[in-house]
């Protein structure tokens, strides 16, 4: 589980940066920046939420420990 994590992490990081290099700056809002400024949002979520995986499973991971 941890892999996929860091593998899918990755892969949003890639896609931020892809995205980032696809913005026209004058027209940010216009065709294809328009696109790559979604992506970049949608992989800033992904980002957010396998982040908040690796926390939950590491406080669960703590829980575990303190039980026994």
């Amino acid at each position: 589980m941890r892999v996929l994590t860091l593998i899918l992490l990755f892969i949003a990081v890639a896609l931020i940066g892809y995205n980032a290099t696809l913005i026209d700056f004058n027209a940010p809002f216009e065709g294809d920046s328009e696109v790559a400024l979604i992506l970049i949002l949608a992989s800033l979520c992904a980002i957010t939420l396998l982040v908040i995986l690796i926390l939950s499973k590491k406080i669960q991971e703590k829980l575990k420990k303190g039980t026994e």
